[in-house]
């Protein structure tokens, strides 16, 4: 595996992203600079924390990176909750993105894991983690 976006967990936060960016679109004008900007901001922090761990040169970045992405994630949660809960976003559309985000979750737990448990790795990141494993 030579590009990140080969990789499913990658995909998966992309994947996020499109979903957050057409939630936050759905909010007041006045929160543009606020909770529109703050999950849109945290939503793309997501792969590109994927991406750039997985440019490094190492196991040991690519993990913190990886955690990176996962505090990140949480931020993302919090933004979309305090959408909810201020009446700015009903469960339907904030459900699907909330699920999303624990899927995603358990998947950079999982990889993180992975990754710390095989720390001299390399040879490309262990195959890339033999190719995302968990089918």
């Amino acid at each position: 595996m030579q590009s990140v976006r080969e990789l499913k967990i990658w995909q998966k936060a992309m994947d996020l992203v499109e979903a957050c960016y057409k939630l936050s679109a759905s909010l007041p004008v006045d929160e543009r600079f606020g909770l529109t900007s703050q999950i849109r901001r945290s939503a793309t922090s997501i792969p590109a924390n994927i991406a750039e761990g997985f440019g490094r040169w190492n196991t040991r970045e690519f993990g913190r990176f990886l955690a990176i992405s996962c505090g990140s994630l949480r931020e993302l949660e919090t933004h979309v909750i305090i959408s909810q809960r201020l009446g700015f976003v009903s469960e339907a559309k904030a459900g699907p993105v909330l699920r999303a985000s624990d899927e995603l979750a358990g998947m950079l737990f999982r990889m993180r894991e992975r990754v710390m448990n095989n720390r001299g790795a390399s040879e490309s990141v262990k195959r890339t983690l033999r190719a995302n494993e968990p089918r």
